[in-house]
């Protein structure tokens, strides 16, 4: 069975895959790859000039011929199973044709009409939607990903690499962390698989629109992943219960209203970094934070996530300074302290790095989110709704590593770019808190 994320004009269609990923592949993938990055820079080079002739026949006529169209249709189809393969979203070696039936695959509509206004100006208008593929990465980055060799440890240290990642694309990151999940476990952790299939997908997006394929703009709902990637419980959870409409004055002065938000924040950052070595020690005595300690690195984490959804305009209302839960429209919800793992404990920073990653590439997709989401405000007086689900999302999983690091849970981050979905009780295949399928 295959699900696809939406009906649009151009749809991510994900197979069912057991995850399952051959060690042996996966180590050589990138050498792999090579034939298919020759290709498809050569496919591309053509696409690109068809996609020219497209532009002056909708420019002319209104639409596309549907022989050119289908050319075009086939090279993004054929990025998207090069980038699933490469990406490691997907087991199959891709064939070179652009045929559908991959297991990562793009349904794309025929020719419909266009507007000539909207297609002299494509390349400005598709900036935005290309500059957020970027970030996410997909089959925009996949190319690069391999000349870089992005899966190689960086000898850069921690600053370095985080920079790397936020750069390289949250693709780009889910893979290096699969990379090595796979050669030790033989399968890809779920919640990094349907993370960077959205990505890939909003790719496919992005570059039908910037091709002339479809006159619909790309939309970076998280929605669009429901249909395949499942949200796990978890005892850190976002609740948006938000409107759209943003009055335009707020919105321009956003950056000067956070000042005090931001001064505040780093204050309350001091007091919780010690707050939260204290209940590491508490844990590894007793098993459990202290009930004040835990109310307190809580309230930390929900002001952080108000502070953060107010300056990328994914909150409307100027947030209060205390952190206080239900008092402003995108907020945490935190279950109570629980016991934890001692031996997860005294290991909880090594164990939270490749969360770590993830976050602070989803940092990087938060901040073009904060940037387009200014401009959309300013012009309509609200806020896109995928835009503001998508940095919701973000936020979702940088408060779960924050929640991890700080002790609140041992329950791991979960990737899937989702608010809601097909939520289901998480299943342990390992133990809680550990790097695994609670990715």
């Amino acid at each position: 069975m295959a699900v696809i994320s939406e009906q649009r004009s151009i749809r991510l269609l994900v197979r069912d895959d057991d995850l399952h990923r051959n060690r042996v592949t996966v180590l050589v993938r990138l050498f792999l790859a090579i034939p298919h990055f020759v290709w498809l820079t050569l496919w591309g080079v053509a696409a690109f000039v068809v996609a020219f002739v497209l532009w002056l026949a909708v420019l002319i006529e209104g639409t596309t011929p549907e022989n050119l169209h289908d050319f075009v249709a086939g090279y993004v189809r054929y990025a998207t199973h090069v980038a699933s393969y490469v990406l490691l979203a997907a087991n199959p070696y891709p064939g070179f044709r652009g045929a559908p039936g991959y297991a990562i695959d793009v349904e794309i509509d025929p020719p419909e009409r266009q507007g000539r206004w909207g297609a002299f100006f494509r390349l400005i208008l598709a900036l935005p939607a290309l500059l957020l593929a970027s970030a996410l990465g997909g089959w925009f980055s996949s190319g690069s990903a391999g000349r870089s060799s992005s899966w190689q440890p960086s000898s850069g240290g921690n600053e370095r690499a985080a920079w790397f990642f936020s750069v390289g694309g949250v693709a780009v990151a889910a893979a290096f962390l699969a990379w090595f999940a796979i050669l030790a476990r033989g399968s890809a952790p779920r919640g990094l698989r349907d993370l960077t299939a959205f990505a890939i997908g909003y790719g496919a997006q992005a570059g039908g629109y910037l091709l002339l394929l479809t006159p619909r703009y790309p939309t970076s709902d998280p929605s669009l992943a429901e249909p395949y990637a499942d949200l796990p419980g978890h005892p850190v959870r976002i609740v948006v219960t938000d409107d759209l409409a943003r009055p335009r004055l707020t919105v321009l002065f956003r950056l000067f209203l956070a000042i005090p938000h931001i001064v505040w924040l780093a204050l309350w950052s001091v007091a919780a970094v010690v707050a939260a070595f204290g209940a590491w020690f508490a844990a590894l005595a007793t098993g459990r934070v202290p009930s004040a300690l835990h109310r307190f690195l809580a309230a930390y984490g929900r002001y952080a996530t108000h502070v953060g959804a107010f300056v990328s305009v994914v909150g409307r209302r100027f947030p209060g300074f205390t952190g206080r839960a239900g008092s402003y429209g995108v907020d945490l919800d935190v279950d109570p302290p629980v016991l934890q793992n001692r031996w997860k404990t005294l290991f909880r920073l090594f164990l939270a790095l490749p969360a770590v990653i993830v976050a602070s590439a989803l940092v990087g997709v938060s901040v073009v989110v904060g940037l387009l989401g200014w401009w959309y405000a300013l012009a309509s007086a609200r806020m896109s709704e995928g835009m503001r689900n998508l940095g919701a999302s973000c936020l979702r999983y940088n408060a779960q590593t924050y929640a991890y690091l700080a002790l609140l849970t041992d329950r791991y981050p979960y990737g899937a770019p989702v608010l809601e979905g097909r939520s289901m009780p998480i299943a342990d295949p390992e133990p809680a808190g550990v790097p695994g399928d609670s990715f």
